[in-house]
């Protein structure tokens, strides 16, 4: 921060001016002074400069995910952003249309940043009341006590009942109203908004709609936020490497699909045939242990054995002719003819087909549907095998009317 920078520069000016004039005093004195210019370069180094172009666009292209906050090192909104989708189906995001050069200018402590934030912290001893910090925090802290509600199993597991951990929510209600409240140049420590979070969460037992009782809890921890535990945060805050950055944002992603995964895998439902409801912990059992499943293991693992004897490139050539992507196979299968029918063949058995499912000898208006789409696979299945038989006479350069076609 500038009021950091300039008491660090007045300090190391007074002991410079202070030292008496003697040789050795004067070289130690010009030793202690090159060190301390070495610190004030690193204190006054100002972070790599962003650029509000790149930030609009990453706003734009990844905004609903916090791509814009990612670049300008605000990794606290990234994350949110993230959970909520651009805070709340893109509302936040839309929000942030013509706060972007402001955030810019914060990251990369630009002067006029500066100025204005000084005249605040001379303007106000700790950050004044904003209702959409204080607004986000609730349904923040809403937010996470909700998906922590929703991933603890209703039905007991291996015998045991989870229910007691609904005594986890509090925590996370606390960290969705700290997280808010420590983005960008406010802070706060999470004690106290954790213990305002249990006191208030006991009303689950006087208010029986959860939705409410979250919300009470959220809004009392919130409270006790903005009023004992807000500051300013009165220098730039730190900036980790890409890797910290990585690990720490990994971790935070991981634990909050963990909570969603518990929650479809324990209390999520698919609706079956009759309409019926099967939770999905049991509808994987069964798919895991169905037939279909064992022959797609069963395949994979012969797959990869041939490939272990013949190669890969060989497995991927069987793989893509058995997907007959030319239709060739079901061509031949159409046609009633073997793989090594020759084109007199394919022509002869064409017109055969052709004269006995044309739909004009066919008078029951009934059939008649069924022998025009019959008639119709006969002439695409003529046509492609025409097709691949005359490439490969042009491939050839000569013509072999009984070549046989190897597959």
């Amino acid at each position: 921060m500038g009021t950091k920078q300039t008491t660090s520069t007045v300090a190391s000016k007074g002991k410079t001016g202070d030292s008496p004039s003697g040789s050795p005093s004067k070289v130690k004195c010009n030793g202690t002074q090159s060190l301390s210019k070495g610190k004030n370069k690193e204190v006054n180094a100002l972070p790599p400069q962003k650029s509000v172009v790149v930030a609009y666009l990453c706003w734009l292209f990844g905004g609903i995910f916090g791509l814009h906050h990612l670049y300008l090192h605000r990794d606290r909104h990234a994350f949110i952003w993230w959970c909520t989708l651009g805070g709340y189906m893109g509302i936040g995001w839309m929000g942030e249309l013509f706060l972007i050069p402001e955030y810019v200018r914060d990251a990369n402590e630009d002067p006029r940043f500066v100025k204005m934030f000084v005249a605040k912290l001379q303007a106000y001893p700790k950050p004044p009341y904003s209702s959409k910090r204080f607004v986000g925090q609730v349904m923040i802290g809403h937010l996470f006590g909700q998906v922590c509600a929703m991933a603890i199993p209703e039905s007991l597991v291996g015998g045991y009942d989870l229910s007691f951990l609904h005594w986890a929510i509090p925590l996370f209600v606390s960290l969705g109203v700290w997280l808010v409240g420590n983005i960008g140049r406010e802070q706060g420590v999470w004690w106290h908004c954790l213990l305002a979070a249990y006191l208030a969460y006991p009303a689950r037992y006087l208010i029986y709609d959860e939705t409410y009782s979250l919300l009470f809890t959220g809004l009392v921890a919130a409270l006790t936020f903005d009023g004992l535990s807000k500051q300013w945060r009165r220098t730039p805050p730190r900036r980790g490497g890409a890797g910290e950055r990585t690990f720490k944002l990994t971790t935070a992603v991981v634990i909050y699909c963990a909570f969603w995964g518990s929650f479809l895998y324990f209390n999520g439902t698919i609706s079956d045939e009759d309409g019926g409801e099967v939770p999905i912990h049991e509808a994987i059992h069964n798919f895991l242990a169905s037939a279909w499943w064992t022959d797609l293991k069963q395949a994979l693992l012969d797959t990869y054995n041939y490939a272990q004897h013949h190669g890969w490139y060989e497995t991927w050539k069987e793989v893509f002719e058995s997907m007959d992507v030319d239709g060739e196979r079901n061509s031949y299968k159409v046609l009633g003819v073997s793989a090594t029918a020759s084109q007199a063949e394919i022509t002869a058995a064409y017109r055969k087909l052709s004269k006995e499912y044309h739909p004009d000898k066919v008078k029951d208006d009934g059939l008649r549907a069924q022998a025009h789409q019959q008639f119709i696979e006969i002439q695409q299945a003529y046509s492609v095998l025409s097709k691949i038989k005359s490439n490969r006479r042009r491939k050839n350069k000569q013509y072999q009317e009984d070549e046989a076609i190897v597959l």
